[in-house]
């Protein structure tokens, strides 16, 4: 066969394999893996004066997470907290912690001034009674006004969340879903908005919105398809995963399949716990001992299901919350004497060498 025919053949070969490319378009994820934990509390526990040690030696909370792989946290921010340590000043002190060791930054807007998730969603006293047009306003100033403040201390995050865990809506009741979705969405937009504005265009963070449906594919998709009907761009899909609430490990591994292959957007985990001592399985099977080592296991296992994502769109997995005061929670990384527990350590083989 003569050299132009050989060459004629490549040429036809290329042309084929970019046409069947075109059909089938591969979307990659240039994500770096997020290795993460929400330590909202850590500051708090450390002022109070609770130690975090490891092998029975004092050592900062922020050093035993970075120096087991942990490489992301994820702050919450209440809007006016009257019993709780997350205001905006103790979220810039915490984040500037973080930062100055290398962490990046993933904020977590509740937009309320306690714990906003699937079962409520209170608005902030201050914005009590505005109607709608009025809760738009506010949400775009305030959420300009604090990512400005973040940036002006030099720790503007790198992923922000539009709400948490907004399921059912934001700022009930004028965003509650399913029956205000226009004015969800308004909410949403808002949001967007501000993070742009308060950052500025040419550095902004990305955007995460964020659901509690780790293994539920069906309400996934009711919630997103219904979302992006509005035209709402944003850059991450968010979800919690608790097993007891969030169905098994298969139905993680659907979801995440589901989510990719639909989607093709990047997928964090962004709140993953399991407890060390029996808790949540206490009168029923759980699917791993309810002891340190069964929670390594867990996440282990949950790890593996979000690496092996398709399309390398499993960016990253983060802890929720490991750091309070030590054995209180049953999901603390820490026993009631502040020694960390088998789980710190699953990161080790991805991350020394």
């Amino acid at each position: 066969m003569g050299r132009k025919n050989l060459f004629a053949i490549n040429r036809q070969l290329a042309v084929i394999i970019v046409f069947l490319l075109s059909l089938c378009p591969i979307k990659l994820s240039g994500q770096e893996y997020a290795i993460g934990a929400d330590l909202s509390f850590l500051k708090s526990a450390e002022e109070r004066g609770f130690v975090f040690k490891e092998n029975d030696t004092a050592k900062k909370g922020l050093l035993i997470f970075r120096d087991h792989g942990y490489n992301w946290i994820r702050l919450r921010l209440f809007h006016s907290p009257t019993t709780l340590p997350n205001n905006l000043e103790y979220t810039i002190a915490l984040a500037k912690e973080a930062k100055y060791l290398g962490f990046k930054f993933l904020l977590d807007y509740h937009y309320s001034d306690t714990w906003a998730d699937p079962g409520k969603q209170f608005l902030p006293k201050e914005w009590e009674n505005f109607s709608h047009k009025e809760l738009v306003k506010s949400v775009y100033d305030y959420t300009s006004k604090t990512m400005k403040a973040f940036k002006d201390a030099g720790v503007l995050p790198e992923i922000v969340q539009i709400g948490n865990e907004v399921i059912n809506g934001m700022l009930w009741p004028d965003g509650k879903l399913p029956e205000n979705w226009d004015n969800f969405a308004g909410l949403v937009r808002a949001g967007i908005e501000g993070v742009y504005a308060g950052s500025g265009q040419d550095q902004h963070p990305k955007i995460m919105i964020h659901i509690d449906q780790g293994g539920n594919k069906k309400n996934t998709k009711n919630f997103f398809d219904k979302f992006l009907s509005y035209g709402i761009e944003f850059d991450y899909i968010g979800q919690s995963y608790y097993p007891w609430w969030h169905g098994t490990l298969l139905d993680l591994r659907n979801n995440m399949i589901f989510m990719a292959k639909e989607y093709k957007k990047p997928v964090i985990l962004v709140e993953v716990a399991y407890c060390a001592s029996p808790t949540e399985y206490r009168n029923k099977p759980a699917p791993f001992p309810e002891t340190p080592e069964g929670q390594k296991e867990f996440l282990e296992e949950v790890n593996d299901i979000v690496l092996n994502t398709p399309d390398n769109l499993g960016v990253g997995i983060f802890w929720w919350e490991p750091a309070t005061m030590g054995g209180r929670s049953t999901r603390d990384y820490f026993d009631e004497n502040g020694n960390v527990l088998p789980v710190i350590t699953v990161f080790d083989k991805y991350t020394r060498r």
